[in-house]
C-alpha cells in the first residue's frame, strides 16, 4: 500500500469546508460555533451524513465525541485521524474544522479508489476544545486521558448557567462510554498554524514536534486610593504605576533568557477604574512558554524576584500560580512519517513546535500522536480574517493521506 500515490479532491475538501462554515457563518465570513449550541449540533449532523452517504459507522461516546469509522481487513487498533468543530465568538472558518473535514476526505479518496486498509481507519470530531462556552478547553480530550474529572466537566455552566451535561442531551449527542476511543496505532491531527512562520518562511507542512510547555501567574499590586487632584505625586502609593514598573521590569529580565522564549501580560484589571481616582489595586497575568523546563525554572525566578521584596513604589506586590503544563513531545515515528509523506510529495517542510493546545497533546498521554500544521495568511488564528489558502489545505490533507497509507 505504501507505493499508492493517491490524491484527495481539492474541490471537494472546498465544498466541506465551505459548508461546514455555513454553520454559524458570520457577516465577516468568520464563524460563530459554540460547543453543543445550534450551530455544533447542525455541523455534527453534516458531518453525520457526509459519513454515513459512504457507508461509515458513526458512533458518538459520553462526551459527545464522534467516531466514524472505515473498516479495515483486519481488527487491529485504527489509525485515528481528527480535530473539533467548534470555535470561538467571530472566530475563523479553518481552526478546528480543517482536520475533521481532512480526515473525511482521506476516508473519501480511499472508498472511492476502492482501497481496503488493512487496521481500521477513524476521523474524530472532539468535542469542546475550544472552551469557549463551557471552560476549560480541550474538555473532551481531557475527560478521555485522565486528565480532567468527568462528572465534574459534565457540571460545568456557560454564561447562561446551562450545565455541559444539559446541553450535551440537549443537542441529541450524549452517547455511551463504551464507544470512546481507548487504543489507537496512531492519533494524527491536521491543524492550521495559527501563526506567521511557515507563510513568512514560505513553506508548506510544518511537522510539529511538541507542544511547548507554559506557566502562567497572577501578580496583585495594592496600593491606596486617593483624589486624583489633590493628592501630589510624592505621597501617592498608586498601584498602577507600580504595576507598570513591574511590567517593565519583568520584559527586560525575561527577554534574556532564551531566544525561543515566548511571554505575554494579556490581562490587566485596574481597580476602582475611575479616571479621578488613584489606582488601589492592579491584577495582571504574566504567562510564559517555552520547550525546556529549566527555561519556565528561570521565567518562575524572576517573578518570585519581582515579588520577593513584596513592596514596589510603597505598594504590596504579590504572584500566584494559577496553572503549569510540561512540554508534550509527539512520537518521533509519527513525525518521521509525517516529514517522509510531505518529502515524497515534494512539499516544502520544517520541523516546529506548537505554541497553542491541541487535543493531540492530551490524546498523546495514551495514544502514539503527532500534528502538522498549515500556514496561516499573516499568522491570523481565533479571528474572522483567518485563512489559509485553498492549495495549502490541499497540501496538508495530502500529507496526512499519504501518512495514513504509510501506517496501515
Amino acid at each position: 500500500m505504501n507505493d499508492q500515490k493517491l490524491k484527495i479532491n481539492r474541490a471537494r475538501l472546498q465544498e466541506s469546508l465551505e459548508a461546514f462554515a455555513d454553520f454559524g457563518r458570520t457577516e465577516r465570513n468568520g464563524v460563530t460555533r459554540l460547543a453543543l449550541s445550534e450551530e455544533d449540533r447542525l455541523a455534527r449532523d453534516y458531518f453525520r451524513s457526509c459519513c454515513e452517504d459512504i457507508g461509515l459507522d458513526v458512533n458518538v461516546d459520553d462526551m459527545g465525541n464522534m467516531y466514524a469509522m472505515l473498516a479495515g481487513r483486519e481488527e487491529r487498533p485504527p489509525v485515528v485521524m481528527g480535530s473539533h468543530l467548534d470555535s470561538v465568538k467571530k472566530g475563523g472558518r479553518f481552526d478546528g474544522v480543517l482536520g475533521v473535514a481532512a480526515g473525511l476526505e482521506v476516508i473519501r479518496t480511499l472508498v472511492e479508489n476502492n482501497v481496503t486498509p488493512p487496521i481500521p481507519v477513524v476521523v474524530m470530531n472532539v468535542t469542546n476544545e475550544e472552551g469557549a462556552r463551557f471552560e476549560p478547553s480541550m474538555m473532551a480530550s481531557g475527560v478521555l486521558s485522565g486528565k480532567f474529572d468527568k462528572e465534574t466537566m459534565l457540571a460545568k455552566k456557560d454564561v447562561e448557567g446551562v450545565t455541559f451535561h444539559e446541553a450535551l442531551r440537549s443537542i441529541g449527542y450524549a452517547g455511551s462510554i463504551e464507544n470512546r476511543l481507548k487504543e489507537a496505532s496512531a492519533f494524527l491531527e491536521l491543524h492550521i498554524e495559527q501563526g506567521p512562520i511557515l507563510e513568512k518562511e514560505q513553506l508548506s507542512i510544518g511537522v510539529v514536534e511538541c507542544v511547548l510547555g507554559m506557566v502562567c501567574y497572577e501578580i496583585e499590586v495594592t496600593g491606596e486610593s486617593d483624589h486624583a487632584g489633590t493628592t501630589p505625586m510624592s505621597m501617592r502609593n498608586d498601584a498602577l504605576f507600580a504595576a507598570m514598573d513591574l511590567m517593565k521590569e519583568a520584559r527586560e529580565k525575561l527577554s534574556v533568557i532564551d531566544d525561543d522564549l515566548v511571554y505575554t501580560i494579556g490581562r490587566v484589571n485596574v481597580l476602582p477604574n475611575i479616571h479621578t481616582v488613584i489606582p488601589n489595586k492592579v491584577i495582571f497575568s504574566l504567562e510564559a512558554r517555552h520547550t525546556s523546563a529549566d527555561v519556565i525554572s528561570e521565567v518562575e525566578k524572576v517573578i518570585h524576584g519581582m515579588t520577593a521584596s513584596s513592596q514596589k513604589a510603597e505598594c504590596d506586590v504579590s504572584a500566584k500560580k494559577l496553572w503549569e503544563r510540561d512540554t508534550v513531545w509527539f512520537e518521533p515515528a509519527l513525525c518521521d512519517a509525517f516529514e517522509q509523506a510531505a518529502v515524497s510529495l515534494g512539499y516544502s517542510q520544517k520541523r516546529m513546535v506548537s505554541g497553542a493546545g491541541h487535543d493531540a497533546q492530551f490524546i498523546a498521554s495514551y495514544v502514539p500522536s503527532a500534528m502538522i500544521f498549515v500556514p496561516s495568511v499573516n499568522g491570523k488564528s481565533h479571528d474572522e480574517d483567518e485563512l489559509t489558502l485553498w492549495e495549502d489545505c490541499e497540501k496538508g490533507v495530502n500529507v496526512l493521506l499519504e501518512t495514513v497509507l504509510s501506517l496501515t
